[in-house]
């Protein structure tokens, strides 16, 4: 397809909405509405259409309803929290790291009230440690993306979502409160649902493209 054939492309006004407004979104999950378990299935069709290595599709997704698993890898999250926050106060740290911080504080503090909880998992049939690391670029390129448009296709949908890996310290018990086979890598953990309002936006970053991009070589950027 050629430039002149623009007219046969979708209108890129809502698709760039969806990608520059899906945040992490902690403090404004909605937890007292549920999430219909069509919802998610439709979200996971579109994430599956995402590339493997190989075309393997070796993902598997792990959904967690039950509020007695959700309360102990809850449990497992706060304890991998206060080992990895220390003493940090958000009060006092200035600006938008601070109100990361908080945020992240307050989903830790109530994960379990999640509706739902996704997982997503990959097998590995060789353990992670022992990838090389062009293997092991292959072995997550074949899931995160998947992961993410997991995140998109819930975002275009009213709901929300935020990329958290701190329960993986405790992975072990994680596995087993979910029977998770030992050949599966645990990507994730993303707590699913409804926001607080749609009115995402953009988020600011520090530096411009134009200064993080480099052409032919390292250094030529054009800023």
């Amino acid at each position: 397809m050629t430039r002149s054939d623009s007219s046969d492309l979708p209108d890129t006004g809502p698709i760039d909405w969806v990608l520059s407004t899906t945040r992490s979104v902690r403090k404004r999950l909605d937890f007292d509405r549920p999430v219909p378990k069509e919802i998610v299935l439709e979200a996971l069709r579109l994430a599956v259409q995402a590339p493997t290595g190989s075309n393997a599709q070796g993902w598997q997704w792990v959904v967690v309803e039950d509020q007695a698993k959700k309360n102990a890898i809850a449990e497992l999250y706060r304890t991998a929290w206060a080992s990895y926050a220390g003493n940090a106060k958000p009060d006092e740290i200035p600006g938008q790291q601070g109100r990361v911080v908080g945020s992240a504080q307050y989903l830790a503090e109530n994960l379990q009230r999640a509706p739902l909880f996704v997982i997503p998992t990959i097998k590995a049939d060789v353990p992670v440690r022992d990838m090389p690391d062009g293997a092991l670029a292959g072995f997550y390129g074949s899931i995160i993306p998947a992961a993410w448009s997991f995140l998109l296709a819930l975002r275009s949908r009213g709901l929300g979502s935020a990329w958290t890996t701190l329960h993986l310290l405790h992975e072990a018990q994680t596995r087993q409160i979910l029977g998770i086979p030992d050949d599966f890598v645990q990507v994730a953990l993303l707590p699913v649902a409804y926001t607080i309002g749609t009115d995402f936006k953009p988020a600011q970053r520090a530096k411009p493209v134009e200064a993080i991009t480099h052409w032919d070589s390292w250094g030529a950027t054009l800023a």
